[in-house]
């Protein structure tokens, strides 16, 4: 309605001029509709909920809050990430808060060992690892898989389960050492 009182609002120059400012208008407000758009999916989608502990892309956290427009995760390391939810709603997220079945949650590592390690022993020399570490549980009994045959190692997949996701780095870090110590002890 203000449009044909304002000085110069007949000429070509204000008239294009215009055109471009609702052009700019436009195209920068479809990346914020966008990602209030990917803030609802993820909301009522539920993909993940505060205090949760996921993986989103390549970081790794637990979730501190789930807005409109941002996700925001606090590592392990205490630091706080802030994600886009367009980024999220783009990559994988693995919610390790709901990984398990049943009570627990499953941590699991991949170790390659040749062929001339018989594979009944490399299963329990990893299961034996598994329950010698602080955290992992013995009831669900930790299991391995072998997932392939490659043409100079065989590469075994081992799950465990853990009460706290959140504990899932420190577990890991003492199942490796434990690994490595089982292994090295049976030569």
């Amino acid at each position: 309605m203000a449009f044909p009182y304002l000085p110069g609002s007949g000429t070509d120059a204000f008239k294009g001029l215009s055109v471009l400012l609702g052009l700019m208008v436009s195209v920068g407000a479809s990346g914020i509709i966008g990602q209030a758009a990917a803030g609802l999916i993820l909301m009522y989608t539920r993909t993940y909920r505060f205090g949760e502990f996921v993986r989103i892309a390549d970081n790794e956290g637990s979730v501190v809050h789930l807005g409109m427009f941002t996700t925001r995760v606090r590592t392990g390391m205490g630091e706080e990430l802030t994600l886009p939810n367009s980024m999220v709603l783009g990559n994988v997220t693995k919610n390790y808060s709901r990984a398990g079945h049943g009570s627990g949650f499953v941590v699991d590592t991949v170790v390659t060992i040749g062929y001339d390690a018989p594979w009944r022993q490399v299963h329990a020399l990893l299961i034996g690892a598994a329950l010698k570490t602080t955290g992992v549980r013995e009831s669900p009994n930790p299991y391995v898989y072998q997932r392939s045959l490659s043409d100079f190692y065989v590469e075994y997949e081992l799950f465990a389960s853990i009460d706290e996701p959140w504990r899932r780095v420190p577990v890991l870090s003492e199942l490796h050492a434990n690994i490595l110590d089982e292994f090295n002890q049976h030569g």
